[in-house]
Formats: C-alpha cells, sequence, structure tokens
C-alpha cells in the first residue's frame, strides 16, 4: 500500500513528461501502479462480498451470457487477469484509442460481468485499459494461468461452451475486436482492354496460439462462414457471401 503523498509524487513525475519506467525506477513502484493511479489516486476500496455465479452452492453460468460471449473472446484476445490486492484480482483488456466504439462496448461487457458491476479506464500510451476488479475473475475467466497464453492449452469449460454455442457472433466479435480486423484489399482486372483496379473487403484474425485460433474456426464453422488459413496463425475470411455475413453481425471496429 502506498500513501497519497507517494502517488502524488509519480503523477507529478509523469506530469513533467517522464516515462513510467524512469519513474518506476526513481520511486520504487511499479508501471502498473502509476498508471492505475492516472485514472483513480485514492486506494482502491475494500473488496466486499458480492455473489457470483460461479462461487455459489449451485454454479451457474453469467446471468448476461451475451455479453459474457463477448467479453471472453476480448479476454482471449488482449486481456490478462493480474492479483491486486486484498485477495482480489484485476482484469485488463487492452483497447486501442482508435476505436471508442470497441472501449465503450468492452466497459459495458465488464460491467455487465463483474459481480461488483464496475469497470474503470486506465490511459496508456495510444491504448485504454479497461479495467474490472473482482476476487472472482479467475473462476468466470478459468483460461486465466501462468505465463502467456501462446504457451499454455487454452481450451473452455462445457459452461463456456454451451454460452458460445448460444452467442456464436458475440464471441466472434469479441474476438475480431481483440485481434482481428476487416480491411480493404485491391487488385487490377482487364476489362475491355482496360486495367481497372477492383476493391473488395475481408476480415484477417491473427494469434499466436494454435488453440484459441482453433475456438475462432470453430465457431466460423458454427455460424457458416467459410474461412482458410492464410498462414498458421492468421485466418482469412474473403469469400463474398461469409463477409456479408461477417458485416451483418460484426462489422468493423468503430
Amino acid at each position: 500500500m502506498y500513501d497519497i503523498s507517494t502517488r502524488k509524487r509519480a503523477l507529478a513525475l509523469v506530469a513533467q513528461g517522464r516515462s513510467l519506467n524512469s519513474v518506476s525506477k526513481e520511486t520504487g513502484v511499479s508501471r502498473a501502479a502509476i498508471r492505475a493511479w492516472q485514472t483513480r489516486i485514492g486506494p482502491l476500496p475494500s473488496i466486499r462480498w458480492t455473489p457470483c455465479s460461479r462461487c455459489g452452492p449451485t454454479a451457474e453460468p453469467p446471468t448476461d451470457t451475451a455479453s459474457y460471449s463477448y467479453l471472453l473472446g476480448l479476454y482471449l484476445g488482449d486481456g490478462c487477469i493480474s492479483p491486486g490486492m486484498k485477495s482480489g484480482y484485476f482484469l485488463r483488456i487492452a483497447c486501442a484509442d482508435a476505436w471508442p466504439g470497441l472501449i465503450d462496448a468492452c466497459i459495458a461487457a465488464v460491467e455487465s460481468v463483474n459481480p461488483s458491476g464496475k469497470a474503470y479506464r486506465v490511459q496508456a500510451v495510444g491504448y485504454t485499459s479497461v479495467v474490472g476488479y473482482s476476487r472472482h475473475w479467475p473462476c468466470l475467466l478459468p483460461q486465466h494461468g501462468p505465463g502467456k497464453k501462446h504457451e499454455r492449452l487454452i481450451t473452455l469449460e462445457p459452461w463456456q461452451q454451451a454460452i458460445v454455442d448460444a452467442h456464436p457472433w458475440e464471441f466472434i466479435r469479441g474476438l475480431i475486436h481483440s485481434d482481428g480486423c476487416r480491411i480493404t484489399n485491391w487488385t487490377t482486372r482487364l476489362i475491355a482492354g482496360e486495367r481497372k483496379r477492383y476493391e473488395y473487403p475481408r476480415y484477417f484474425f491473427s494469434n499466436l496460439s494454435g488453440d484459441i485460433i482453433r475456438l475462432f474456426t470453430d465457431t466460423l464453422d458454427h455460424v457458416g462462414v467459410e474461412w482458410r488459413l492464410a498462414n498458421p496463425r492468421n485466418v482469412s475470411i474473403a469469400r463474398k457471401a461469409s463477409v456479408a455475413l461477417m458485416d451483418t453481425h460484426v462489422g468493423p471496429k468503430f
């Protein structure tokens, strides 16, 4: 625990234009803590008991299963869980500042799934971390574990798979919003003796984890989207009918 004077001193150094790394070395405070103080300087409140659907006498899925499916996709792509103070955990989802609508959607999903109903934003260089604090994240997102996701086995629990099966497009949208994109490719064609530029949209999803790639492509199969592997870690969706399906249910980031 750091007192308010330590927190204010660290933030004052950052305000002078110093890097988080240099301020961390001078003050002995972690960069993650300083980054969190940029949004909230006061200490976190004590964690009060809040009901969790997975920790109760009879384990049930989260109430808002659609938001959970979307959040699961975001977490598998750009999320992490780290221990905090007072037996709690931080869930952090990194969202590029270029997509403010995505950040809003992520905030709404975290608030809906977090038993406390709370989420907040932490600004970093070029991106915003959407953060939720709870003691229940490891049971709500059991894919949490030591090391990087692509270096360990990633599988869904049966109750998670049932949610993804019920809300496949939300899961796909979460994965695309984290590690995917919609782009416009172009080529040229010879038409009536004149070479003309031809543009066409396509979706890509990239991830280092073969397990997460498989979860993505299995769900695409479930909804009838045709795909191919551009390489072992990059999924391409280019067929016109499949792109149209993706546009209807996912669309570009915003």
